[in-house]
């Protein structure tokens, strides 16, 4: 078991081991809960975001729609 101290801004490092193991990276989301027995549950959220083929020409819709969707998602926690 790892242990982390929480600082005065209520942040928590999360130990080294445990970030390679989950190949968590900068930026990567955490969803948390508590469950029924009090402890505190963080999971990796994987967003799944859609790629566009390289090369391809998108409209000028297609970007609002990126840029919208993206700002939800931000706005949001990052949810997908």
């Amino acid at each position: 078991m790892k242990r982390s101290k929480i600082t005065r801004s209520f942040q928590v490092t999360i130990p080294k081991e445990i970030r390679e193991a989950l190949g968590l990276q900068i930026g990567d989301y955490l969803d948390m809960y508590v469950d029924e027995k009090g402890r505190i549950i963080m999971e990796k959220k994987v967003l799944k975001r859609k790629t566009f083929r390289a090369g391809r020409p998108l409209t000028p819709e297609e970007i609002d729609g990126i840029i919208a969707k993206g700002l939800g998602e931000n706005i949001a926690g990052g949810g997908d």
